[in-house]
């Protein structure tokens, strides 16, 4: 199995091939180093799960890239470290040539290549510790507090060539402790006299082996490399997903690649990391230019689950403001005394925070001296009740004047953006827009923003809005009037729920992914469609990265059916909503004007918070999906940490209408346990089972009729 590629096996076996533990269950021990060999004139990145090395001389050039979990390799062939467009000229930054077979790399072939005709020079190398991306100010529960640690290695280019007289260039690569993980990044500074026009990035290039070998097919028929997994800070789309709203990801076929066996050379094995709607970027007298970063986590496994694990922990690790889940109300309010009330409701019940819903008298655009001091004593009442407080605001999916919206490129004229209509981030309203958040949220002391439709990725070809040229720098002008924002909020402690992919630039919550109208079904539908919602949306992202919904009144229609209110006639589906939410970790908006309307209602609600507070921990680590509701029979998950003393947290329910008795595996492995499991049933005497050789115990479990059970494993 070893230097085989990917392990398909379970992950039992893959643990057993290994010399150190599996990073999954503890990461202690790989450590970010850089190594030089003066000899061979070699850099090296390793941290024991994903070793990377360059040749320093004559030109830096990556040559090794290995997973070494599994001792795959991941080259086929060197290229280029990046490529720039600069003044409509194309430059490759670093690379050699001479390179004839492009299956495979021999290291005695390295020293008969040549560089490039290169407009830059590598001027020398450092090393720093990782610098956090965002200086997140932390003041919401959250399973991690702590920022990435590991090393960074930054190749320093000074242009040779006298049209780029005084640009200066570094390629960053970043490695984490703990994860097989790199991070590649570009920066461009110009400290010349004159100013200069940057064109398309490629901060990424890599010959890659191929991950299917066919005669015929295209690039879009075949499959990608699955060995490692690209993301990048450059994702829109509002899909809820970051396959669906990756904008820099470009598999590509590679005309040197002459022995592949694909017939007419269309093997997708050369991959491009850049923006490709980004150009004509003016980088002036002491500027900087600063690329997308790309994320390169590579993959030991073909298992769902456990690649879906380690992109999970990358993110917890690597962007730990998304751990933070407060517990919160979306408010509909028509007046002060409503958000008062539901402030006390929130205090009596466990709730952490209330957000001022769609729909609600809040205007956060409104910084008048009035306003705000009206909104100011409510986070004051809020805050003397330990009540956290927030607004919904939408930027886009509305229209605001023919000189502020997004000019289509193709009629020169409003109209034809994503959402229709919508404000361009670049126009004087759109600049006003931000202005404005930041001075109510730092006026008013609130404390969280659901920005709804933000920047979705519009061009803009207005050559008149103050914040960018054209349409050629349209999109990363707006991107980054965003990702300011999002940073500015971030370091004042304000948390950030947003419809869109940008964790890694300070979002902290999305939606789980669901149809609204399916909530005008009955309830006895939601309850399903929901743990199905919670089920596949919770395979690449945390369960904090992920927000549902529970209309407490009528929304998108529907009858009294489906709809919660009066909350005390429908108590044992309003607790099975809370429960399949706070037992999958995740928070839903709990949408209407109250949390309860008689003590029996406060006493249940505040039941279910105060067992979630108990579990938390367990609660909002990873996720083992059991078994998707699909109403013919149980279905479940399982939460899993092996640094908890509650390792292990199974939630199981019943849909149907009789008892039921069943017996389930239950997969213990990444609980770290080995030979024993102690296992609860609600809170019931615990029993002591013994893991089989695929650390696995056999659970019965009776559920009565349309119920649930947890199950808390030690």
């Amino acid at each position: 199995m070893i230097g085989c590629g990917l392990i398909a096996s379970t992950p039992v076996l893959l643990a057993q091939k290994q010399t150190k533990s599996d990073w999954l269950l503890n990461s202690a021990s790989y450590m970010a180093m850089v190594k030089t060999n003066e000899n061979k004139k070699e850099v090296t990145l390793d941290n024991g799960l994903v070793k990377r090395t360059f040749r320093i001389a004559p030109s830096v050039v990556c040559i090794d890239y290995q997973n070494q979990v599994n001792g795959q390799q991941l080259l086929r062939a060197i290229k280029p470290e990046a490529r720039v467009t600069i003044n409509d000229k194309i430059y490759e930054i670093g690379g050699l040539t001479g390179q004839k077979e492009n299956a495979y790399i021999r290291p005695e072939w390295l020293g008969q290549f040549t560089p490039g005709n290169q407009a830059f020079k590598m001027t020398g190398f450092e090393i720093n510790p990782i610098r956090p991306q965002l200086n997140w100010k932390s003041k919401f529960w959250a399973a991690n507090h702590k920022q990435p640690t590991g090393k960074v290695l930054s190749f320093h280019y000074r242009a040779t060539a006298t049209e780029l007289s005084g640009l200066e260039l570094d390629v960053n690569y970043e490695l984490y402790d703990g994860l097989p993980l790199i991070v590649k990044s570009l920066s461009i500074r110009n400290k010349g006299s004159e100013s200069f026009t940057i064109g398309r990035v490629v901060n990424e290039i890599l010959g890659m082996v191929e991950e299917q070998s066919a005669v015929v097919g295209g690039v879009d028929q075949m499959a990608k490399p699955q060995g490692i997994y690209f993301e990048t800070n450059y994702a829109f789309n509002n899909a809820m997903r970051y396959d669906l709203s990756d904008q820099t990801t470009h598999w590509k076929v590679d005309s040197t690649y002459r022995s592949q066996v694909n017939y007419d050379y269309q093997t997708p094995c050369l991959l491009e990391i850049y923006p490709d709607k980004v150009s004509g970027i003016e980088l002036q007298k002491g500027d900087s230019y600063h690329s997308v970063r790309s994320y390169e986590l590579l993959m030991d496994s073909y298992d769902r689950e456990r690649r879906g694990l380690s992109i999970r922990k990358m993110y917890n690790t690597v962007a730990p403001w998304t751990t933070a889940n407060p517990i919160f109300m979306h408010l509909v309010s028509k007046n002060d005394e409503q958000v008062r009330t539901a402030i006390d409701q929130c205090a009596a019940t466990g709730y952490e925070a209330l957000i001022l819903s769609f729909g609600s008298h809040c205007n956060v655009e409104d910084t008048t001296a009035t306003n705000i001091k009206k909104w100011k004593e409510l986070a004051d009442y809020a805050h003397s009740k330990k009540v956290f407080i927030g607004s919904y605001s939408l930027f886009s999916s509305r229209k605001i004047s023919e000189e502020d919206d997004v000019i289509n490129p193709k009629t020169g004229k409003t109209g034809g953006a994503f959402f229709g209509n919508a404000p361009c981030f670049g126009s004087k309203w759109g600049l006003g827009y931000r202005d404005k958040i930041k001075a109510f949220y730092l006026k008013a002391g609130f404390d969280i923003w659901e920005n709804d439709g933000p920047y979705p990725g519009d061009v803009c070809a207005s050559t008149t809005h103050p914040g960018h040229k054209g349409l050629e720098d349209s999109q990363w002008k707006q991107i980054n009037i965003q990702k300011e924002l999002y940073h500015w909020l971030n370091e004042r402690g304000v948390y950030i729920n947003a419809p869109d992919w940008y964790f890694l630039d300070g979002t902290h919550k999305i939606g789980i992914g669901y149809r609204e109208v399916n909530f005008s079904l009955p309830r006895e539908n939601q309850l399903i469609l929901n743990r199905q919602n919670i089920f596949d949306g919770t395979w690449e992202k945390t369960s904090s990265m992920s927000r549902g919904f529970v209309p407490l009144t009528r929304y998108q229609g529907g009858g009294p059916e489906a709809v919660l209110e009066p909350l005390k006639d429908h108590l044992k589906d309003y607790e099975q909503l809370m429960v399949q939410y706070y037992g999958a970790g995740v928070q839903a908006c709990y949408r209407g004007p109250r949390l309860y309307d008689t003590e029996e209602t406060r006493l249940m609600v505040s039941g279910v918070i105060d067992w979630y507070k108990k579990y938390r921990d367990i609660l909002n680590s990873e996720i083992i999906h059991l078994r998707r509701a699909d109403g013919r029979d149980w279905d479940g998950l399982l939460h899993v940490n092996p640094k908890l003393k509650n390792k292990g947290m199974m939630m199981l329910y019943n849909p149907l209408k009789e008892k039921i008795t069943r017996t389930v595996k239950v997969p213990l492995y990444y609980t770290g346990l080995t030979t024993v499991a102690k296992v609860t049933e609600k809170g019931k005497a615990p029993k002591s089972y013994a893991l089989s050789r695929n650390y696995e115990i056999e659970y019965t479990c009776t559920l009565e009729p349309e119920s649930y059970c947890w199950v808390l494993i030690e």
